[in-house]
């Protein structure tokens, strides 16, 4: 556990990173490493378990607090620096900010043995865990992003063994208490040193700390509790959620241990683009062809949106490039309000024409004289100053 990495460096944060910072630099993360872009990449498998355990830890308040204050183990049941052998040093509070491998109680514990007092009473290592974090990317199409939708999301993970109940006890039968520890789930060993006694707890070995044994194991999990199975979830996908969005769904992770809440699960989401639309956070952007002469003189443009078309006068004298704003015509988001519509417009040429087209064109060119073309005439102007 000593070589354990800091959750902050894990997620590239500093501490005292705010929740909205750990929070995106999980979503990038996570992206990133995520197995689906990974396939038989061990290395990326690991850092995504590394970086969903950091931010079930930083994302939680209290257990943030917890780490903040003590390290690793201020959120770790299980952390036990391990026992005599280390000496001095198996203190460990002292140098690293966690006031040692299991707390207070356990210097206290240590301190007695050495000097002849007695055991302090300490809490349990057999406490309540919590289960796994999962995560699981799914795809929607831009509408349902826009405007919300729920989705059915199959996913295999771990669940409890409905055969036993999850005890891992055969049907009729029940769990023993573990005769080694007798059901504490800890064993404690004692050493003499020229100090007096020094003595270290730790899981029981028998029963893995849970403090119970199966004599005549369920069928079904072979004992274990717990079966891996395909679940189907809903997933409610809120109006406006953006791409690369992480939606927590909370204990719908694996189960926990001792009566310890079952994890959660994060569901990124993918927004597949639109043949006609782009986006910036609530804000649409569109691209219009119009023609010469919508351009020159003005007219009513035909514009689109997510949910109708409507009707926009667009001024005379548009110029190629002009970018309009339809105020509200955007993504709207219980959350974060509205965004708006722009629409660039571009002149599309023509580029088949017959005789009689071509001949019209023509002589509207010779009647539109250079007078009428602004940008032109200031161009013209230029090339005299400079070369005649």
């Amino acid at each position: 556990m000593a070589d354990k990495k800091d959750f902050y460096e894990i997620l590239g944060l500093k501490k005292g990173a705010t929740e909205a910072e750990i929070k995106s630099a999980f979503r990038k993360l996570a992206v990133k490493y995520h197995p689906d872009k990974n396939k038989g990449d061990k290395k990326a498998e690991d850092k995504f378990k590394e970086i969903n355990e950091a931010y079930g830890i930083l994302s939680d308040p209290d257990k943030k607090k917890k780490y903040d204050m003590f390290g690793h183990a201020g959120v770790d049941p299980n952390y036990n620096a391990g026992g005599a052998g280390g000496g001095f040093g198996g203190f460990g509070g002292y140098g690293g900010g966690a006031y040692g491998a299991g707390g207070f109680e356990d210097i206290f514990d240590i301190f007695g043995g050495m000097f002849g007092g007695g055991t302090s009473q300490r809490r349990s290592r057999t406490g309540p865990l919590k289960g796994k974090d999962l995560q699981k990317t799914i795809s929607i199409t831009f509408e349902e992003a826009a405007f919300g939708t729920k989705k059915q999301l199959k996913i295999n993970k771990v669940v409890e063994c409905t055969e036993c109940n999850a005890t891992g006890a055969k049907k009729g039968t029940s769990p023993k208490s573990c005769p080694s520890c007798n059901g504490t789930g800890e064993v404690k060993n004692v050493q003499r040193t020229p100090f007096g006694q020094f003595a270290s707890v730790g899981p029981c070995p028998d029963c893995r700390g849970t403090g119970k044994v199966v004599e005549d194991p369920c069928e079904v999990c072979n004992g274990a509790g717990r079966v891996k199975k395909s679940v189907t979830i809903t997933v409610e996908i809120p109006a406006g959620v953006d791409n690369d969005s992480v939606i927590s769904i909370r204990e719908q992770g694996e189960p926990g241990y001792n009566g310890g809440p079952a994890g959660n699960l994060y569901v990124v989401v993918n927004i597949k683009p639109h043949e006609m639309f782009k986006r910036s956070g609530l804000d649409l952007w569109l691209e219009i062809p119009i023609t010469f002469d919508q351009a020159a003189l003005g007219g009513d443009l035909v514009v689109p949106t997510l949910k109708e078309k409507v009707s926009y006068k667009i001024p005379a004298g548009t110029q190629h490039g002009t970018t309009f704003r339809l105020k509200g015509k955007g993504i709207q988001s219980a959350k974060s309000g509205t965004g708006d519509l722009y629409v660039k417009v571009y002149l599309e040429v023509p580029t088949k024409l017959n005789g009689e087209q071509k001949k019209i064109i023509g002589e509207m060119g010779k009647k539109v004289g250079p007078e009428s073309y602004a940008k032109g005439t200031s161009f013209r102007d230029y090339l005299k100053r400079v070369f005649l």
